[in-house]
């Protein structure tokens, strides 16, 4: 006689439960950067912890993390000790030396005559670019005023400006932590209506005056422009500059990259302080 079904027997493959999603592989809001490196992440922490949002490290960084692991748990935070393989999936590449904090960005602030003004007053030079399309160039340059000390960086509404990304915050080792980045979208109007208390001086290729001969001019603080290296400054920022420099060479090769240049140009301005 057939024996009756077995309506308890279990199924041959059992249901698999869903795999939840992992912290580690979350994609990163919008709204978010993740910055790389132990100098760039202390710098974060150091300046404002509040921005961050989820830290990872591998174990080069255990030891490190220790102090930035505290700061997350303290403000309820994620942090997470991860496998190499698996930071450089959430950094999206392996350049990010063993750590990686997730923040919310610095905010680009919208140029204000009237805070230039004071910034005059207080003898603190400017660094503008206008057109400097390249991260790295921006990080560089981010880099080189913080380790001077120069606090503001203007930069130009140019369709093609770089502005702080991941990558140029990977490339500023910390810096963009340390310098104000202000965009004036009409930077030839700017460059006018800053002149009654700085000096600006646009920089250029050509039969222009040597550099040192034309900061050694006037009373007032330093504002230096500096264009891309492909183009140079445009037609209406060099028209708005009082004076145009040139930063002379042996002539063996036509010019600096931008990111070179500029920081011979912050070393200068750090020495105008005074």
């Amino acid at each position: 006689m057939a024996r009756p079904p077995n309506k308890h027997k279990p199924s041959a493959t059992p249901a698999q439960s869903p795999e939840r999603p992992t912290l580690a592989l979350r994609g990163p809001r919008e709204d978010t950067h993740k910055i790389a490196g132990l100098r760039a992440v202390s710098a974060v922490f150091a300046r404002d912890p509040e921005r961050t949002e989820r830290l990872f490290f591998d174990d080069r960084m255990k030891a490190e993390a220790t102090e930035f692991c505290k700061v997350m748990s303290a403000r309820r935070k994620p942090y997470r000790h991860v496998p190499t393989e698996e930071l450089t999936k959430i950094a999206g590449s392996p350049l990010h030396g063993g750590i990686l904090v997730v923040t919310r960005p610095r905010p680009v602030l919208t140029f204000d005559v009237e805070k230039a003004k004071e910034w005059a007053k207080a003898g603190q030079p400017l660094l503008i670019l206008d057109g400097v399309g390249n991260p790295h160039n921006l990080g560089a340059i981010a880099r080189t005023m913080a380790f001077f000390g120069l606090e503001h960086l203007v930069v130009s509404g140019h369709p093609g400006q770089a502005l702080p990304s991941e990558a140029a915050y990977r490339v500023a080792e910390g810096g963009l932590e340390w310098v104000d980045v202000h965009r004036a979208p009409d930077l030839a109007g700017v460059l006018a209506a800053i002149q009654p208390f700085y000096r600006v001086i646009g920089t250029a290729l050509g039969a222009h005056g040597p550099l040192a001969e034309v900061l050694s001019r006037g009373e007032r603080p330093l504002a230096i422009v500096l264009g891309n290296e492909e183009d140079g400054l445009p037609p209406q920022t060099l028209a708005a500059c009082e004076d145009v420099a040139t930063l002379p060479g042996a002539g063996r090769v036509q010019s600096l990259n931008v990111s070179a240049t500029a920081a011979i140009l912050v070393h200068l301005l750090a020495d105008s302080r005074g």
